[in-house]
């Protein structure tokens, strides 16, 4: 079974936060995106929105990090799953992590982050313009992350 995986198109986001919405309502059941496990980020003065989360990275620092080995591969997903009866929250994993998508749950003191929902993100289907969808994984990942940044930072810069 091939594998699959969020992909962002981050030129076709609103800032509508559907996404985040759409998240904490499944995992938390209740609309409070300060526990979404996803988050859109805000460039105020472009008037731009870039939506990021946990790209399930192949070579995991979240998980090697994890002194309890509370981050396990979910084979079926692809998904780096925290299990909560092994998270201790010493929140290793969040200073591991080279792009910020695991948070702290306060409520909790556990870590939260995406785990593709079971293979159905409630996230890509709750966004109205397909900025998020759920494709095959080798349309996605960090390759594609570092050159989607380096193409913001050339259109920034050739703002300025």
């Amino acid at each position: 079974m091939m594998q699959r995986s969020l992909y962002i198109s981050p030129e076709k986001c609103t800032g509508c936060l559907q996404c985040e919405m759409a998240c904490s309502f499944e995992h938390e059941g209740n609309f409070n995106p300060a526990k979404s496990r996803i988050k859109v980020f805000t460039f105020h003065t472009e008037g731009r929105f870039v939506p990021y989360t946990c790209t399930q990275c192949a070579e995991a620092w979240c998980k090697s990090a994890c002194p309890t080995e509370a981050i396990s591969l979910d084979a079926a997903t692809g998904a780096k799953m925290v299990n909560d009866n092994l998270c201790v929250g010493c929140k290793v994993c969040t200073i591991a992590c080279p792009f910020g998508t695991i948070n702290y749950n306060t409520a909790t003191g556990k870590v939260m982050k995406c785990d593709l929902c079971g293979g159905d993100p409630a996230c890509a289907k709750a966004c109205p313009t397909q900025a998020i969808t759920y494709i095959d994984a080798e349309g996605t990942g960090y390759d594609k992350m570092r050159a989607w940044a380096s193409r913001t930072d050339n259109q920034t810069a050739a703002q300025a």
